[in-house]
């Protein structure tokens, strides 16, 4: 372990801590459904102000090449583990907005140490973004929250549904591009190839996610004729951006992986779509497993 990453390990290690307290608190379903919308959220805004707009970049040093998936590894140590456990934590165990307070500024200090550190650079990012953007990142945590405890807004169900079918899909679909290099996206959109690669992924994921959700609310009488399609679609996708030069399929295993993910998520979907509606119970009250 080097310098770098033993720092983004203890973050790991701080969020695992953090995770385990909450859910042996808690232990409901409501907790998971939350720290998985939440994540799926903190996706979507990274994609704007990290993949497209360069905001910040890490320097964990865990991926040797190319830099770009290093610096998406250590964004995911903070947008899938360490905020949306703390999160987590702050609204579930129903803590004061003090507390959202000091946490916000608690990030604000790891961040300046890690700056300090030289793992991690701000380019038009500043320390007054990030404590805003987390302070309004608890309180939409909070706003989320509720509507999981009781639908209130058909609106908000389904944003919920999309953003924590996108945690799943964004996990699923990113990191085994990280890790393994099963494929390579060309868009064309930036000079680094390894962020074009991401930020064509992240919108991949994005438009996938759509999908899986669009067709959990459609009723269809024959619900397996949902995954049929669903198989034959990202094949077909898959093929499509291969052939117009957008993808680069690197091992035997990278579209079968893809089209057997779709029908996963497309299940998860469906799965979660039910618990979200069995949580329509008083606000003052939780689903236990």
């Amino acid at each position: 372990m080097n310098f770098n990453s033993f720092w983004y390990f203890l973050l790991l290690i701080y969020s695992v801590i953090i995770f385990m307290f909450t859910i042996f608190k808690k232990r409901n379903i409501q907790t998971l459904l939350l720290i998985f919308a939440i994540i799926g959220f903190g996706y979507f805004i990274e994609t704007i102000i990290f993949n497209f707009l360069g905001s910040y970049d890490y320097y964990p040093h865990i991926i040797k090449s190319p830099s770009f998936y290093d610096n998406n590894l250590g964004a995911f140590f903070s947008n899938a583990l360490a905020l949306p456990v703390t999160a987590t934590f702050i609204v579930t165990l129903h803590l004061h907005w003090v507390w959202m307070i000091l946490f916000s500024l608690f990030f604000v200090g790891v961040e300046w140490l890690f700056l300090k550190l030289h793992i991690y650079s701000h380019n038009w990012w500043t320390l007054v973004h990030t404590g805003g953007g987390i302070f309004v990142y608890f309180a939409i945590a909070k706003l989320l929250y509720q509507q999981i405890l009781r639908r209130k807004n058909e609106f908000f169900h389904y944003l919920i549904l999309y953003f924590i079918v996108g945690s799943i899909s964004g996990s699923a679909h990113i990191l085994p591009i990280i890790f393994f290099s099963n494929r390579v996206y060309h868009p064309g959109w930036f000079a680094d190839p390894g962020r074009d690669s991401m930020a064509l992924a992240a919108v991949f994921y994005l438009c996938a996610s759509f999908y899986y959700c669009l067709l959990t609310i459609l009723a269809w009488k024959i619900e397996w004729v949902k995954y049929v399609l669903t198989g034959i679609l990202m094949y077909i996708v898959n093929l499509i951006l291969i052939s117009a030069g957008f993808l680069q399929s690197l091992v035997w295993w990278d579209i079968p992986y893809y089209v057997v993910l779709s029908l996963v998520l497309l299940k998860i979907s469906i799965v979660v779509e039910k618990r979200l509606s069995g949580t329509n119970e008083p606000a003052n009250q939780e689903n236990y497993f």
